[in-house]
């Protein structure tokens, strides 16, 4: 499905001491089938905005389109729309409740009114894709660990058969491991499921690894919205709103400012490996011709 905000802003507490904006005039188009990383500071308008995808908060102004259809307008189905775009919140564990692990996964699909029979295959495939086997079913959540916890929220959002996963943080407070765990299956459902996945994040690198688009954001406004190489290209800029380009981009646009031929838009470990080997061979082919004609 294709989300459109168009001209989209959001206020708390309006008419009242404490009324903030929290997003101002965001125009912003979400593609079938796309991985989008959406990065910004604390208060920057992001979980703000990713609210708005599902209908849990509503536009103040502008109008929020899904395939076309004004989700803002009283006849539409934000019921419908909540199974097609599913929500994982920050800490997504602090949502486990029920007795077993197949109970919660099963919490979905059961309110989606679905026969008991279509609940629990949904319930099992969405937890093997997880990674969570037959043995898990009646665990308790509150046993398991924290990066199967994860798993097993993230499953209770994919037994309802979304279009669209929007995750908010879904690795704060993770070793790296298991932060590691988490972005690999979201590759995984992105890849293998087709679904289009929209991760908020404070880790660049963990945008830049996954992430086909990233879209920056700062006082409730997009500033940056293209492919990783063409947003973090901007490491000063991106310094000045109080966020940080992946490592790689510092040192590619180190090695620039030293005179090195390198793309500096590149952002992964391994291009930036390929674009120094490359200069490195380039410098030692230009110093043996310059030693022959001596």
């Amino acid at each position: 499905m294709e989300l459109k905000l168009e001209h989209v802003s959001y206020i708390y507490n309006p008419g009242t001491t404490y009324e903030s904006k929290a997003l101002d005039d965001v125009c912003l188009t979400i593609g079938a089938g796309e991985f989008i990383g959406m990065i910004g500071h604390t208060g920057s308008g992001k979980s703000t905005l990713v609210q708005h995808l599902n209908g849990l908060l509503l536009p103040s102004e502008g109008k929020l389109l899904a395939d076309g259809a004004d989700i803002t307008a009283q006849e539409y189905p934000l019921r419908e729309l909540r199974c097609r775009v599913g929500l994982v919140f920050q800490y997504p564990e602090y949502q486990l409740f029920e007795s077993d692990v197949l109970k919660d996964v099963s919490f979905g699909p059961k309110n989606q009114k679905l026969p008991e029979d279509e609940v629990l295959r949904r319930a099992r495939d969405a937890m093997r894709s997880v990674g969570l086997d037959e043995s898990y079913e009646k665990r308790s959540p509150f046993e398991l660990s924290g990066g199967q916890k994860r798993r097993a929220a993230i499953a209770g959002i994919l037994a309802m058969n979304p279009e669209v996963l929007v995750l908010d943080e879904p690795t704060a407070g993770m070793d790296p491991e298991g932060r590691g765990e988490i972005l690999r299956l979201l590759k995984k459902l992105h890849d293998e499921r087709h679904i289009t996945i929209v991760l908020v994040s404070h880790s660049m690198e963990d945008v830049a690894d996954y992430a086909d688009r990233i879209v920056v954001m700062d006082e409730g406004k997009i500033v940056w919205d293209g492919e990783p190489s063409e947003v973090f290209v901007h490491v000063r800029e991106l310094e000045e709103i109080g966020l940080a380009a992946p490592q790689v981009s510092y040192v590619m646009a180190a090695l620039c400012e030293r005179g090195w031929n390198v793309d500096r838009s590149v952002t992964t470990i391994e291009s930036a490996a390929d674009e120094i080997a490359a200069e490195l061979k380039r410098r030692r082919a230009a110093g043996s011709g310059a030693a022959q004609v001596e």
